[in-house]
């Protein structure tokens, strides 16, 4: 069985000579940022879940209550800064003919840090939506002003998020499928990989010829799937292939 070094330095080998690489990160990368998961035991907020607000019914019900849970989640994200797996990231990104980071997070550090080629699945809590003309704008404006509207139509604004029991876009899951069957390597980093339709991405990249790498702390119920397992936390880790 091969060391954590050699593993390293297998993958660190392999990125070398790729043009064609896909990423997927998961919380496991903003944690090391202190963004915590805002979901669990921890994530309890006046006594709500994030299942029980997170979700059309929520908002549609009491749309104040779920902005106030957003502004509360927005300035705690406000005061995180990307972290050296993000910067990581941003340089791989640079050095390769074909790349896409795909993540689930919604924290907008990526982007922050310098990311291009992104795609956010799930959304971007500094984004906002309207629920009448559909208009996207970025919005950092923290606290936020309650309840906040379009400046087109006046019409309610809604976080730009992927909502429990929402589709994710169907532009972005053909954009994430393309991307996988591409690749040639496919860098799993800070995910459980118990969420679909993530769940399934190293499945996918694999199938079609690439090889996967699982980054992460802990094993997660996806690992044996992998060619590659490195143990660590990702602002750790991933610095460390370059």
């Amino acid at each position: 069985m091969p060391s954590d070094e050699d593993t390293l330095n297998e993958v660190r080998s392999r990125l070398a000579g790729e043009t064609s690489v896909c990423v997927l990160t998961g919380a496991g990368i903003s944690a090391d940022s202190g963004v915590p998961t805002f979901r669990g035991p921890d994530g309890l907020w006046r006594n709500f879940r994030a299942e029980d607000l997170a979700t059309p019914e929520a908002f549609s019900k009491n749309p104040r209550l779920v902005w106030e849970w957003y502004d509360w989640r927005r300035g705690i994200i406000s005061e995180k800064s990307p972290n050296a797996a993000h910067a990581a990231l941003v340089t791989l990104e640079d050095r390769l003919a074909e790349f896409t980071l795909i993540t689930q997070n919604v924290d907008g550090l990526h982007s922050l840090a310098g990311s291009r080629r992104l795609i956010e699945m799930h959304g971007n809590i500094w984004k906002v939506r309207c629920t009448r003309c559909g208009e996207i704008k970025t919005n950092r404006e923290v606290p936020l002003k309650l309840l906040p509207h379009c400046t087109d139509c006046g019409n309610l604004l809604r976080p730009h998020i992927v909502w429990f029991g929402e589709a994710i876009d169907p532009a972005d899951i053909e954009a994430c499928l393309g991307a996988l069957q591409r690749c040639t390597l496919l860098l799993v980093i800070g995910t459980s990989g118990v969420v679909q339709p993530a769940a399934s991405f190293a499945d996918i990249a694999r199938s079609a010829g690439a090889f996967t790498v699982e980054i992460n702390p802990d094993p997660t119920g996806r690992t044996g799937a992998f060619d590659a397992v490195l143990r660590g936390r990702s602002a750790e880790v991933v610095p460390k292939l370059l």
